[in-house]
């Protein structure tokens, strides 16, 4: 755990004293109530939800140091309910839906909670966290907890919440991923950043689904360059594979403001050093994109400031095919002529050629997914029964679509555009409902020339979409 800010500690202890003499508190104490402990509740746990808010958007990495002050009895148990689910989704879980190690951070808040004066109130929260982290957590485990528990109430309630039903793998799956869905809106994500190989080993997962977190969510500050640095200056983690996907993510997504030399020497170290370096690049590329990292001009950006143009490889050739490609666009003559010579020169399958398709396919897909359906002609022309003059000047992006599929000839990549196609004309026919306005029939089409083409439908496949369905009458 990382120290907590001494910020932090002070509006704790602040916030601790005035929870101590406020007259809510007296109030309960005096007829120990539920009314009365949710009136403290009302009161305060706004305060300790907008102070848990920022700490995890500024210093992530003291969370569960946070989390560990609030279990001071003089907190009155406050907050504990949600403190508890955090813990439960913190833990790493395997296929199996079992917690791939003993979470200690889970069993932390259940003891506080056992010794809580006011458990026969925070109970009623805490129910369905208990279940699932008692669920995902081995039966010698759950044993071991419950044994150390004094208080009888506490124990049988513990004992209450392990559901045979969900020893089953579906219906723990069932019961996880709907819990799961519960907390997704809340900031709670925390890891620890390895010292040791042997840490490198174990943590390294949950680091790598922390960092990427903060990431996809926008939350890239550089509180966290300290252990960024020392990740990446740790000489005996530098021929990990772990090593090389931690210095992609910083590369690629975090700002190298005020410490560009550091970055770049570490970044052409690993170039020069670690083998197969470009193999493992892409090949993480791909994995992160899978993940919902985009792979957008600004990371692209990132990594072609780092790169020491000395060195000749794979990463340096495809950085300056991205590079005509974002400044003259995708659908310009010299990038679809510069991407058909690099394609052509690398194995089709290879990961470098799929992270060139997946880059394309997302710019078709930015456009596509934005593009209204009143400017559908953008996408498929202005007419599709053009003269042969008319067809050779013909800027739709359909056109460049038909272009890259042609150079790729991968069907990964074919399938994906006709599902992003598709997308659109669901979208088309849905506005478009008069059957013989000009937009219905330039799209009905569209589909007939084009889809069965590309073969993307078959023949009757395309009439049957559009096949007017007949509608019984009453009593018919």
């Amino acid at each position: 755990m990382e120290k907590l800010e001494q910020k932090y500690q002070m509006e704790l202890d602040t916030l601790k004293g005035v929870i101590q003499s406020s007259d809510l508190l007296a109030t309960y104490l005096d007829d120990e109530e539920e009314a009365s402990y949710q009136a403290i509740r009302d009161a305060f746990e706004p305060q300790i939800e907008e102070m848990y808010e920022m700490v995890a958007e500024n210093h992530p990495l003291q969370l569960t140091t946070f989390e560990s002050a609030l279990l001071h009895p003089d907190f009155e148990g406050l907050y504990l309910a949600k403190i508890l689910g955090f813990r439960v989704l913190r833990g790493e879980i395997d296929a199996d839906y079992h917690y791939k190690r003993p979470q200690d951070a889970f069993k932390e808040v259940l003891i506080a909670l056992a010794d809580s004066s006011n458990f026969e109130w925070i109970k009623n929260k805490i129910g369905q966290s208990c279940q699932i982290g008692l669920a995902l957590s081995s039966e010698i485990w759950v044993s071991n907890l419950i044994n150390q528990i004094e208080n009888k109430r506490v124990k049988s309630f513990y004992e209450s919440m392990v559901l045979d039903k969900l020893r089953v793998l579906a219906a723990r799956k069932t019961a996880y991923d709907g819990y799961y869905r519960q907390f997704t809106h809340y900031n709670y994500h925390s890891a620890e950043f390895p010292k040791t190989r042997g840490e490198l080993k174990t943590l390294f997962s949950s680091l790598e689904t922390f960092i990427q977190y903060r990431i996809k969510h926008g939350k890239i500050n550089m509180s966290l360059l300290p252990n960024f640095k020392e990740f990446l200056n740790r000489e005996e983690f530098k021929k990990e594979e772990e090593y090389l996907k931690m210095l992609i993510l910083f590369s690629r997504y975090f700002p190298h403001d005020g410490h560009e030399d550091w970055i770049k020497k570490t970044f052409n170290d690993a170039r020069a050093n670690i083998p197969n370096f470009n193999e493992i690049y892409f090949k993480y590329l791909l994995e992160i994109e899978e993940q919902g990292l985009s792979l957008d001009k600004q990371s692209d950006h990132n990594i072609d400031m780092l790169l020491d143009t000395g060195m000749e490889d794979d990463l340096l050739r495809y950085s300056a095919l991205i590079n005509v490609i974002h400044k003259k666009g995708y659908i310009h003559e010299d990038s679809i002529e510069t991407t058909r010579s690099f394609y052509e020169n690398h194995e089709g399958l290879s990961n470098i050629n799929e992270s060139l398709r997946h880059t394309i396919y997302g710019h078709f897909e930015q456009l596509v997914d934005n593009l209204p359906v009143e400017d559908y002609k953008v996408l498929i022309g202005s007419d599709h029964k053009k003269s042969e003059e008319e067809a050779a000047v013909d800027d739709s992006v359909a056109r460049f679509m038909k272009l890259y599929m042609d150079i790729f000839a991968n069907q990964e990549f074919n399938i994906r555009l006709r599902e992003l196609l598709m997308r659109y004309i669901r979208k088309c026919l849905k506005k478009f409902t008069d059957k013989r306005s000009a937009p219905y029939q330039d799209v009905k089409h569209f589909v007939m020339d084009k889809f069965p083409e590309w073969e993307f439908m078959k023949p009757k496949e395309v009439i049957e979409m559009f096949k007017t369905k007949r509608v019984r009458k009453p009593g018919a």
